[in-house]
């Protein structure tokens, strides 16, 4: 499945921090603007190269006078700000790992990150606080904690030693070499659900930028000096990948929000900072056709958008590609390896389609026997261990960590098919297919197909077990505000455009979904929130 028109170029050393904030210096970039970070007030901070560099640096010289090991853990839970990416890139300059984590989490969610990770070190935000210390103080190894923003800092209790960036930021220091870390070196720690029910921590290394690089040129479409407005938070990996790291060590400028949103909220923001590519969720595309009447006239910079998290229906494609003027090109990734299969300008787009593997990667779709699968057949997605995309390991989970590994290959757990021109069409995770009579189904098909029905806003397609050993495929739908539709019309719908086996037999109505802090849809609790069967 590898294409061979990619050379990696890994060096035994590299730093992922030094490359995104350093490599600009001394080039007509570092006085380029590297992020401009707006709220919700229309208050703005920006920062350019050269000072991304110098704070960064700063935080790395504050770190260090600690005196913590250099693999220490540094969990960061901090809103969209200049200070996200100041302590996230600092700490990897020190040679420390970063932890970034949700401002969405519960205290006692943040607790248990700390804990698992053995985190010595927090940065949060002073409004953060008092809300996180009865649980922050159960977390042993936790001794440091770094305050950003406005409000009073807490007072010193003899438990933790407390550093307020506003004050340390700023200091004249001379600032130290960065730590040489090797490629291989771990880098930074995220955390996604688990199947314990406890999120689980994944370890990438430094390589995880070069292993992304594919991306920049089969995903991406940069040209000569883009600014890119992404519609997610900086803890999250796709927007960690896309929105940070990946444009700032290309010399893009990065525009975020932070606050409230509404649909209109992002045209605006496009139009405001003359932004060139914009990065979301399919949701997000959904309620801006939906809920605006914008247009390309409204957002003329615009010339590339982009889409992950879930997969983008034919309706949101083709509605977005005639009123905006631009296709949104879609990929796909995990926590485990980032964005690896994508839709790009040099081929046309399938509907439907993920896109095809992107150059370099070392992927394959087996059958259970490991063998490659022939076109149009079902297979398991693996990926090389040599691959410098994939991830080190799972934190603390040696079993899970050995389990996911076979004959030098990661499993994804992710199935799909394959067909002649190259093309992916992903089917999904072996718990989400649904087996309805003899036939697995995908739920994304379904979905697919499903979401262009004019009256329907959002839906899932899962398997419910109604008795007897019958599981059929059933559509949990949000109708558009102020529809009307019924279950008959629904099952109408899908018998006319599906294979009968594939159709939905039963539907639900729900206002909303369960999701993720990310945003990704919990079907496991649509599936359990049902009515119990008879």
């Amino acid at each position: 499945m590898t294409e061979s028109n990619f050379s990696w170029k890994i060096p035994q050393y590299f730093n992922i921090g030094v490359a995104v904030t350093d490599s600009h210096l001394g080039t007509e970039k570092e006085s380029r603007t590297a992020l401009v970070i707006e709220n919700e007030n229309g208050e703005k901070e920006e920062c350019d190269f050269k000072t991304l560099s110098l704070l960064s640096s700063r935080f790395h010289f504050s770190l260090s006078q600690l005196g913590y090991p250099r693999d220490v853990r540094v969990l960061i839970r901090l809103h969209n700000s200049i200070a996200y990416p100041v302590s996230f890139f600092g700490t990897l300059k020190s040679g420390a790992i970063a932890t970034p984590t949700s401002t969405l989490l519960t205290p006692k969610e943040v607790s248990y990150i700390a804990k698992d990770s053995g985190a010595q070190v927090i940065v949060l935000e002073k409004s953060m606080w008092k809300d996180l210390e009865s649980e922050l103080t159960e977390v042993l190894p936790l001794k440091t904690v770094y305050l950003s923003g406005k409000g009073e800092m807490p007072k010193s209790n003899g438990r933790f030693r407390f550093i307020d960036l506003e004050e340390e930021l700023p200091k004249e220091m001379k600032l130290p070499d960065p730590v040489e870390t090797k490629a291989d070196d771990p880098a930074y720690l995220v955390y996604t659900s688990g199947t314990t029910g406890y999120p689980k921590g994944v370890l990438h290394a430094h390589r995880a930028l070069l292993g992304r690089q594919p991306a920049s040129e089969h995903w991406f479409h940069f040209q000569e000096h883009d600014r890119i407005l992404h519609s997610g938070k900086f803890n999250w990996t796709y927007v960690l990948g896309t929105a940070l790291m990946d444009p700032l060590y290309r010399g893009h400028t990065v525009v975020a929000y932070e606050g409230k949103n509404h649909p209109e909220l992002w045209p605006e923001l496009i139009a405001r900072h003359n932004c060139t590519i914009f990065i979301g969720v399919p949701t997000v595309y959904r309620q801006i056709l939906q809920k605006t009447n914008f247009s390309k006239k409204d957002v003329p910079s615009l010339r590339y958008c982009m889409s992950a998290g879930e997969h983008l229906s034919d309706e949101v494609l083709s509605l977005w590609k005639s009123r905006f003027e631009v296709p949104i090109y879609e990929g796909l990734g995990m926590s485990e390896f980032s964005y690896y299969i994508s839709q790009n300008k040099n081929n046309p787009i399938k509907p439907g389609s993920a896109g095809k593997i992107q150059p370099g990667h070392i992927v394959d779709i087996v059958d259970p026997d490991g063998r490659p699968v022939s076109f149009g057949e079902e297979g398991l997605i693996i990926v090389s261990e040599k691959d410098p995309g994939l991830f080190l390991r799972y934190w603390n989970l040696p079993e899970e960590d050995r389990k996911s590994r076979k004959n030098g290959y990661f499993i994804t757990g992710d199935y799909a098919t394959i067909d002649k021109e190259g093309y992916i069409w992903f089917i999904g995770r072996k718990d989400d297919i649904i087996n309805t009579f003899g036939y697995r189904v995908s739920p994304y098909e379904i979905e697919r197909v499903m979401k262009s029905h004019p009256k329907i806003s959002d839906c899932v397609a899962i398997g419910e077990d109604v008795g007897n050993d019958k599981i059929l495929v059933s559509l949990c739908v949000i109708p558009y505000p102020e529809e009307t539709i019924s279950e008959e019309d629904l099952i109408a719908y899908g018998k006319e455009r599906l294979a009968e086996y594939k159709a939905p037999k039963k539907i639900h109505f729900f206002e909303n979904f369960p999701r993720t802090k990310n945003g990704k849809i919990l079907r496991n609790e649509i599936l359990h929130s049902l009515p119990v069967k008879k």
